[in-house]
């Protein structure tokens, strides 16, 4: 069970670009979303289970620990990238899990080319990162409602309290 959970994480570009063809040559839908994913709460996993009903495939680009640091400072993340990318890929209705070292997925959206990119309501679609690719050929960004309490910032809070 654990190395299909593995194989679930693409880390090389030969191993995405060899899994996206196989998907685009199936003619299989893709849903996308991205972040760091540090500790997983009940949030993350009614927003994932949310967004991978929206395509056949769904896949998680997740930001490495490097990624973490810049965006959320030098105490992120409290777990390390392959425990956060074997998290992601155990939970059954996520197919890939791939990192992105860059503050942004942008690079990262233009290589997988989703039908769907999807993202937290705090944004609007056309503030997503990435909603510019998805303009060109169709693709649609969508918004899921967060639900209320869950965050990881606050989990954090309460731990060190």
């Amino acid at each position: 069970m654990l190395a299909k959970i593995k194989n679930k994480i693409l880390t090389s570009n030969n191993d995405i670009l060899k899994t996206l063809d196989i998907i685009k040559t199936s003619s299989k839908s893709i849903s996308f979303t991205n972040g760091c994913f540090d500790i997983i709460h009940r949030g993350h996993i009614e927003y994932l289970a949310q967004a991978s009903e929206l395509a056949d495939i769904f896949i998680i680009g997740l930001n490495t620990d490097a990624s973490v640091s810049r965006l959320k400072g030098a105490n992120r993340p409290v777990q390390d990238e392959k425990a956060r990318a074997i998290i992601l890929a155990a939970m059954e209705f996520v197919d890939y899990v791939i990192y992105f070292n860059q503050d942004t997925p942008y690079e990262l959206i233009n290589t997988i080319k989703p039908n769907f990119l999807i993202k937290g309501s705090d944004y609007k679609p056309e503030d997503i990162v990435g909603f510019d690719i998805l303009q060109k050929y169709g693709g649609k960004v969508k918004t899921i409602d967060f639900i209320d309490g869950y965050s990881t910032s606050r989990i954090i809070d309460k731990i060190q309290k």
